[in-house]
Formats: structure tokens, sequence, C-alpha cells
């Protein structure tokens, strides 16, 4: 790694929040965290990937916020929409190799560095996705459909109701607040939960919007 990147203490902030996320703290998952971290940071000085710019706080806004959803992820096949740099979806390819992640961004520059970060780290559980949500069909319908910092509540349901089955889990990672989208939808045809949470190093509150399309009337 590069000789300016503090690897050593970055580690242990990394290992210390996932034990408080309950989630072990193995050598294989600390090192492609750091990895993806070193990739993010000198991307960022050509391509305006995230705001965030100093370690401390991409390991909590981003590595810790991505990871506390996890209790939430349903079934195999799970779709990232909005993907951005691979958050949440790469982060949670990494800690569970055992699902299969489709990444979908329509932005090119994003999508090249997810690619990067694939090829790089060698995970083999990730598929990306260059195009628009609204144009998307895969070819196994998701079980998990998880975005981030993406659209409001009603906005993801228009753009992305297609891919919305009955046993379908939509996740929608919001802020403290959210009751004011959540009262926009539709009730007659959808089921929400919302889910509170706190993240390692973040103050603030977080929400998980939890959404599933009800069947259709006979």
């Amino acid at each position: 790694m590069n000789q300016d990147f503090p690897a050593e203490s970055l580690a242990g902030n990394i290992r210390n929040g996932l034990r408080q996320l309950g989630i072990p703290p193995e050598d294989r998952l600390v090192k492609h965290f750091l990895a993806y971290l070193q990739l993010l940071a000198e991307w960022n000085k050509a391509y305006n990937l995230t705001a965030i710019r100093d370690y401390p706080h991409m390991i909590s806004h981003h590595l810790f916020d991505s990871l506390s959803v996890l209790p939430w992820i349903h079934g195999r096949e799970c779709l990232d929409i909005g993907t951005g740099a691979g958050l949440p979806g790469m982060i949670l390819a990494m800690a569970e190799p055992h699902r299969h992640w489709t990444l979908l961004d329509s932005n090119r520059k994003k999508i090249r560095f997810v690619n990067q970060v694939r090829l790089e780290l060698g995970i083999d559980n990730v598929e990306i996705v260059c195009e628009r949500v609204e144009a998307f069909r895969p070819a196994r319908p998701p079980c998990t459909i998880i975005c981030r910092a993406y659209a409001s509540l009603d906005r993801i349901i228009k753009q992305a109701g297609h891919l919305l089955l009955p046993e379908t889990r939509l996740l929608a990672m919001k802020g403290a607040n959210c009751s004011n989208e959540v009262q926009a939808l539709d009730m007659d045809a959808l089921a929400v939960q919302i889910h509170t949470f706190t993240v390692p190093g973040i103050d603030e509150q977080r929400s998980l919007v939890e959404i599933r399309a009800l069947p259709s009337p006979r």
C-alpha cells in the first residue's frame, strides 16, 4: 500500500466498528476494506465519487453505514440501484460472499470505479451494469433491492416498481426522519416498515424503509 496510507490505524478502527456491528473482523474483510478506501481516495483526486475525503469519515459514513443494513438483506440475488461508488452493494458483497450482487448505475465514471474495485480485489460475486433502473430487466429477479442516498421513496417506486414482486424486499436507506416520504406512498399497494438503528461513528440515527408489494386482489 501507499506509504502515506495509514493502514495500521485504519485497520484498528475498522476492526472495532465491525465488532460493534456484530461482524467478525476477519483479516480478509479488513484487507478488502482498506484496499477499497485507498482506491476510493485515489479516484477521488480525478473524479468526484464522494464528497467525504478523510479516512475516518469514509469508514463511518461509507463502510459502517453500508454494513449496518446486513440484518435486513434477504435471499441470494441482491440488487443495488444507483450504486455510485459501490455503496452499499460492493461493501455488502465483500462482507457476504455467498450472496450474488448486481450493482446498477447509469454514470459511466462510477461504473468504471466499481469495475476497478471488483478486478483489483477479486470480488467474484458481483455483476456490474451501466443502465438506468427504469430500463433494467434482470435475468433473475432480485430477492433484495437496496438503495442509498438515491431518491425520494415515491420516485424509487416509480423507477423500480417493475422489479418489485410480492416476495421482493426493497430497502431504502434514509436519515432519521422519513415519515413524510412514507406518507406519500400508496399504502393500498405496498406494505411498509421502518427500521431504525445506529451506526458506529455516526451520531444521528439512521432509518431503513422496507417496502414490499402487496399481492394483487383477485
